[in-house]
């Protein structure tokens, strides 16, 4: 009997583990290949403010990023999207004044301080294209996020998602792209 439920156990266990690698590769996949479309609104999924008030290097990926495809034509309007980290910043603020920085046109900047994760950034996005009257977006964040930040936009009822990359690699990646796993499916089966 303990022989059967360990085989049982086993073979749960690795059936978990080839979808986790399944699940992961298309993650990294779809993360890395950019859906470069011209849409209306691009919107900047916000990240660690330092405790100097500098942006982390994530962050500053992300808005680069950000800064180029408006440059090139890509949207007209940028939705910075974060909120009050522990470090005591509001990040939609500091990402609009990095932004303003690097040559964007303050008007063209919205902030959205109330993106605490990506599901709420999503919620708060698909408020301000409803009032906007818009229905195209480009999320900007790291690859790893991609597909879990592109599903919570969908399940908003916006039809058009595309996505950016921003491009920075850290060690710290192989913690989130792990982490994405759950996070995914957490997000798949929210109401």
């Amino acid at each position: 009997m303990n022989f059967v439920f360990i085989k049982r156990f086993l073979i749960l266990v690795a059936s978990l583990f080839i979808w986790f690698i399944i699940h992961t590769t298309f993650v990294i996949i779809d993360g890395l290949n950019d859906e470069l479309k011209p849409v209306d609104v691009a919107v900047v999924l916000g990240n660690k403010v330092e405790v100097n008030g500098q942006l982390s290097e994530r962050l500053k990926a992300r808005l680069d990023t950000s800064v180029k495809l408006y440059d090139g034509g890509y949207f007209t309007f940028i939705i910075v999207s974060g909120g009050i980290g522990k470090e005591g910043f509001d990040e939609a603020k500091v990402m609009k004044s990095y932004l303003i920085d690097k040559g964007i046109p303050e008007d063209k900047i919205i902030e959205d301080n109330n993106g605490y994760n990506s599901y709420m950034s999503a919620q708060n996005t698909s408020k301000i294209m409803d009032e906007l009257e818009i229905d195209s977006v480009m999320v900007i964040t790291q690859y790893f996020h991609v597909s879990r930040t592109k599903l919570a936009f969908r399940k908003m009822d916006i039809k058009e998602v595309y996505s950016a990359h921003a491009k920075i690699f850290e060690f710290r990646d192989i913690y989130s792209i792990i982490r994405e796993f759950p996070a995914y499916y957490k997000y798949l089966f929210k109401l």
